[in-house]
This record gives C-alpha cells, structure tokens and sequence, in this order.
C-alpha cells in the first residue's frame, strides 16, 4: 500500500502507462505537475523521442507571466496543440501520469482541445 501521495500516483502512473502508448501516428500527450509549473510533451514511445514539449517556464519567457494554476495550464495546452500542429500532429493520446483527471491536469486537456488537438 502506498505510503506517501506520489508513492501512490508512481503506482498510478506504471498502470496506466501499461495501457497508454503512443506511435508515429498517435503520440502520447504527457503532463507533468510541480508545486511551480506545469509541463507538457508530445513522445513518441516506439522511437523513445520528445517530438515537442511546452511549460509554464517556456511560456514566462514572453511578457507574461504564467504559474502552476488553471489559467497557466490552459495556456500550455494551448501552446502544446500549436507546436503539434507545426510538427503536422493532430491527434494524440493523453497520458495523465498518475494525476487525477481534475483541476490543471484536465486545464491543459481542455486548452489543447480547444486549439484543435484531438484526444
């Protein structure tokens, strides 16, 4: 049994990556949460490579500044779905990485949604 928080989402996470694996044509859309930002790539798990990757850090380069809560998540989504679409990335599978579907995880979902990206 599961000790601590992340000691429980680890378990999550090797369950669902079980399941989830994404290829040359569909690839896995994983979201990664810290206490300061939030990260997001696009792997390809048969080539082991990060075709794109975005965070709230990458985003704050610009003039404005974006934090690990909803709004900065959304925003990553967003900017995830954009660099996807460059790379001729439309439809991807979303690995959620042992985080509950719920609050910024489901942020970053919605925002690359709404940017044309399909899950």
């Amino acid at each position: 049994m599961a000790k601590t928080k992340e000691e429980g989402r680890q378990r999550r996470k090797i369950r669902i990556r079980k399941k989830v694996t994404g290829n040359a044509e569909r690839p896995r859309l994983v979201v990664y949460r810290s206490n300061m930002h939030i990260y997001a790539q696009i792997v390809d798990d048969m080539t082991h490579h990060t075709l794109v990757s975005t965070s709230t850090l990458v985003l704050n380069k610009g003039e404005s500044s974006f934090h690990s809560n909803k709004k900065g998540a959304e925003q990553v989504g967003k900017e995830i779905a954009r660099l996807a679409k460059e790379k001729n990335i439309s439809k991807v599978v979303f690995d959620r990485n042992g985080y509950i579907y719920h609050g910024r995880i489901k942020a970053v979902a919605d925002g690359a949604r709404e940017a044309g990206l399909e899950f």
